[in-house]
């Protein structure tokens, strides 16, 4: 044999067939890699005797290459002896005993040649065919199951992967929306240092870093209120310099659940606690229009509902409208007025046209408050109601806007002579009334809770920008130049308190 093959010397017996000696065959099988053509050199025949048929026997020289596979060299003893391909074939050495064809046999040679002699394969039965032919029905049913379970396995491991995929590009949003958010932040606070002019209410209003509620369960202490202090209240003496923003939180809290509302509307007292914690979150730290001046007109709401006797007049939504429209009221509140709103451009004056966008601009911070599933406290109401809600309390809290202080007064006195509190035109102009009255209750309240009050008024009034750089005295006295938020001078901290000791005078006369 040479380097890259085999030779084997074998007899090929085929009864009643005769062998030429002068035919050669010759072929290149593709993919075994060697480029020599295997072949097969018949010898000089001899005549031998096997039985009562007459058989020729040849020598015949088969090389093959050691690469080639079992079936490969019985492919090619069946060509080489005129057999059909996939013919049983045995071979056998000059003592009969059988060699095993495979690439491994041992080589011989042109003396010590083997024998290849077709194996007769008894003709199957047609039972044995028919159990053969479901064998291999039920073979390949296996197959199909095994590779069926093998596409669910790769679809189920390609689906864990794309998830896994969609996660991290969420994330890798959400960073970015963050990276965004701070770097518009960081150009706001550069305009604002670089002009003395700059207003902060020219930022952007919507943030969803303060819109965010809080996941877990709220964490300000429930304080177990005294009965002294559940009965001062309901009433408008009711001291609210005394409490902390957490004490404020309770009290509200105590509100809801004493005028029957948690009850009557199913409320989730979690998803209170996070809706007022929320609400907090979304007042600023202005000198008035703060989370204490929101407490303040929800208390005194508050008291009127219990010393007018209003839920008799009203029905219990009415009552959960005028109470959640008095703590949404001054939601995000700038600090600085419509007036100056619409004479400055700013954002919310264009976006809202430019009619009252203070508070637009509280109704829609409070129901996106309300969107949020943590923060929805009107979630177990059904839509309808729910419309209703959301309709009575964007018209109250409209009406704290001072520019339609006369209009609402004409049309409340045109319906008092014939005032009827089964018709809703007339009750909706009650509760207008009534969210102005608590907008405005400091008046009413004792001189050491009110006069503080107009402190801090004076002071966020003396905030209001001016449209160029001259200004106005903190005395009230108006220099040269106009104020973008006012044409005419600014009243002094006296003139308040003035009116407010005549205010005082004539209640305590009556």
């Amino acid at each position: 044999p040479s380097a890259n093959g085999r030779a084997r010397f074998v007899t090929a017996h085929l009864s009643g067939t005769s062998v030429r000696p002068r035919r050669r065959f010759s072929n290149k099988p593709a993919g075994w890699g060697r480029e020599e053509a295997w072949g097969l050199h018949r010898g000089q025949g001899k005549r031998a005797h096997s039985g009562p048929l007459t058989a020729i026997a040849c020598v015949l020289q088969v090389v093959f290459s050691k690469h080639c596979s079992s079936s490969d060299i019985m492919d090619l003893f069946c060509i080489a002896t005129g057999l059909p391909r996939n013919t049983t074939i045995s071979l056998l050495t000059t003592d009969d005993a059988m060699v095993s064809i495979d690439p491994t046999m041992p080589a011989n040679s042109e003396r010590s040649w083997q024998s290849l002699r077709p194996v007769h394969v008894p003709q199957l039965s047609q039972k044995e065919e028919l159990i053969q032919t479901v064998l291999t029905q039920v073979a390949e049913q296996f197959s199909r199951a095994f590779k069926i379970n093998e596409l669910k396995a790769e679809v189920a491991s390609h689906l864990a992967m794309l998830e896994k995929r969609v996660e991290l590009e969420g994330l890798k949003v959400v960073e970015i929306e963050k990276c965004k958010s701070d770097i518009k932040k960081m150009r706001e606070e550069l305009a604002a240092r670089s002009s003395r002019t700059s207003c902060p209410c020219k930022y952007s209003f919507l943030d969803n870093k303060k819109l965010t509620p809080r996941r877990d369960v709220p964490t300000y202490p429930k304080y177990l209120l005294s009965r002294e202090t559940m009965e001062a209240l309901r009433t408008p003496a009711f001291d609210v310099w005394l409490w902390e923003p957490n004490e404020m939180l309770s009290c509200l809290e105590h509100m809801y659940h004493d005028l029957g509302l948690v009850r009557d509307f199913s409320i989730n007292p979690i998803t209170l606690k996070r809706w007022l914690l929320c609400v907090h979150d979304n007042y600023r730290n202005n000198p008035f229009h703060n989370f204490r001046h929101c407490f303040c007109v929800t208390q005194m709401m508050y008291s009127m509902i219990w010393l007018c006797g209003l839920q008799e007049k009203f029905s219990q939504m009415d009552i959960l409208v005028l109470m959640t429209a008095a703590i949404c009221h001054d939601l995000d509140h700038p600090g600085y007025n419509n007036t100056y709103q619409i004479n400055a451009r700013t954002e919310l004056a264009v976006r809202y046209n430019d009619i009252s966008p203070l508070e637009n601009h509280h109704c829609a911070v409070a129901f996106q408050i309300l969107a949020r599933p943590e923060c929805d406290i009107f979630a177990n109401v059904q839509p309808d109601g729910f419309k209703q809600i959301r309709q009575g309390m964007i018209t109250l809290i409209l009406a704290t806007d001072m520019a339609r202080h006369a209009e609402i007064m004409d049309s409340f006195k045109e319906k008092m002579e014939d005032f009827d509190y089964s018709c809703e035109e007339h009750t909706t102009l009650l509760k207008m009334i009534l969210i102005k009255c608590c907008d405005i209750s400091n008046e009413v309240r004792p001189m050491e809770v009110a006069e503080p009050w107009v402190d801090c008024l004076l002071e966020e009034y003396f905030m209001q920008p001016l449209k160029q750089g001259p200004c106005l005295a903190r005395d009230g006295q108006a220099k040269a130049g106009e104020h973008v938020g006012q044409t005419a001078g600014r009243p002094s901290r006296q003139t308040h308190v003035k009116h407010e000791i005549g205010f005082n005078l004539r209640r305590e006369g009556r």
